[in-house]
């Protein structure tokens, strides 16, 4: 491997020649080799340095023309949209696991922009540090690139997966209307339920969830930028902070805004936190519908088997013709995954000391993996499973008029203490709830059939 030689304050480094990144970020790829190749900083921080150091460098060029000139502010922006196009990502080796701020995040990208910066110009014009970082420091762009990135993915993917699995609930309720099944709960048989009722159910549930996300995402909005390196914005021009949030709202699209309070951004990562819990939130809620509908599915003639779902490969090395609930099972695993970030972003975000929080490459890590990793399930799990659910109407009409929980209509007419022993005994004797009740005396077999309407309890 060919390498040439760069330099930081430390000394000289031999870095790949066909690299853009320097002294510093190869420092950090020498040093942490944990998880390298595997646990690298998430694509989503890349990018969203790209869209800060662009912003920042615009609005340099406002504040201080004469330190950032324009000939300057071109390369950089030149080569921060190459960052956020993704054609620079073999250029942003760096692990999650290094130091707690992110600094060398932040100079893996300044010496990428200025290295790049400088073979548009085809001279050696900026510096990573002087030119890229100015205004700036590690432990305000860090959680700028943290906040970007959560706001970006929450909007843009994870909500319209989301959306998406609501759009065929909508579609199954209206397919299903009028069909009546048996309601369980604690996994036994109860009162009627029409199965768009059901279907209803889970439909609302994400409704509630895309509430409570958008709702969590507003805290996020606001940025660091600006506060610099403890929050009091040394080395950063008057209206650097309003001016560059304004500037990262134009290049998203997005209505971010600087904090009203940069020693609190700096050390608090209490918005993170608060929206991975409404992650968390959908998370239990796919839980719970994954589960509802392989159970459903179950069979398919010694379960309940009361819907169909695709089927899409074998289910077994050894048992011809076995079909499992496959995308049910991928969507709780990833769910489990998202219970288990809940508790590192927790601990992470609690270990903010002083002035900095320095836990925050494993808080943004595991935050954009349960993001990332519920938008791509629930994508599947709709494209694969959900929107070929079809009800089994002769097994719901089976189990439905099979279970002794409808016995509940005969309440008003001869009591609970009288319709519990008449469950009782059709269940003992295997005889119907009709039966029963007419063998115990209390109800004439035309009173029986005069009240008894099992589709008529929903």
């Amino acid at each position: 491997m060919d390498y040439r030689i760069e330099h930081d304050s430390m000394g000289e480094v031999k870095v790949p020649a066909d690299k853009l990144w320097a002294a510093q970020t190869q420092r950090s790829h020498e040093n942490f080799e944990i998880g390298v190749g595997i646990e690298t900083m998430p694509g989503e921080i890349i990018h969203a340095f790209g869209v800060l150091k662009k912003a920042a460098a615009i609005t340099n060029n406002a504040l201080r023309p004469e330190k950032m000139t324009a000939e300057k502010l071109e390369a950089i922006k030149a080569a921060c949209d190459e960052i956020m196009a993704g054609k620079l990502n073999d250029n942003f080796p760096l692990v999650v696991w290094q130091t707690g701020s992110g600094t060398q995040s932040n100079m893996n990208a300044n010496e990428v922009i200025a290295n790049r910066g400088n073979e548009i110009l085809g001279k050696k014009l900026l510096h990573p540090n002087d030119d890229v970082n100015m205004s700036q420091s590690s432990n305000d762009t860090f959680p700028t690139a943290m906040h970007i990135a959560a706001v970006l993915i929450l909007e843009d993917k994870l909500i319209p997966a989301v959306e998406e699995l609501v759009a065929t609930f909508k579609r199954l309720e209206e397919e299903n209307e009028g069909i009546v099944k048996s309601g369980r709960t604690h996994l036994q048989d109860a009162t009627p339920i029409k199965f768009s009722q059901e279907i209803s159910g889970w439909r609302s549930s994400l409704e509630k969830d895309i509430e409570l996300i958008k709702r969590s995402i507003e805290p996020l909005y606001e940025l660091a930028l600006g506060g610099t390196a403890v929050g009091t914005g040394l080395n950063a021009p008057p209206a650097f902070s309003e001016t560059v949030a304004a500037e990262v709202g134009n290049i998203t699209k997005k209505p971010f805004v600087t904090a009203s309070n940069k020693f609190h951004a700096l050390t608090s990562k209490d918005e993170l936190v608060f929206a991975h819990g409404a992650i968390k939130a959908l998370a239990a809620d796919m839980m719970k519908i994954a589960n509802d509908v392989r159970w459903l599915a179950s069979g398919p003639r010694d379960g309940l088997g009361e819907i169909f779902i695709p089927e899409n490969e074998p289910g077994s090395s050894i048992m011809p013709g076995k079909v499992n609930p496959t995308q049910c099972e991928a969507v709780t695993m990833v769910a489990v995954q998202v219970m288990g970030n809940d508790v590192a972003v927790g601990l992470a975000a609690s270990q903010g000391n002083f002035e900095l929080n320095v836990f925050m490459p494993v808080c943004i890590y595991n935050f954009l993996q349960s993001a990332r990793l519920m938008a791509e399930a629930i994508r599947s799990f709709n494209k694969n499973c959900a929107v070929g659910i079809k009800a089994n109407k002769e097994k719901m009409h089976h189990n439905l008029h099979n279970s002794l929980m409808l016995v509940t209509a005969l309440n008003p007419y001869i009591g609970y203490e009288n319709a519990a022993k008449t469950v009782k005994k059709a269940f003992k004797d295997d005889i119907s709830l009709k039966e029963a009740c007419v063998e115990l005396g209390f109800l004439t077999a035309e009173k029986f059939d005069e009240v008894f309407h099992p589709e008529e309890m929903v």
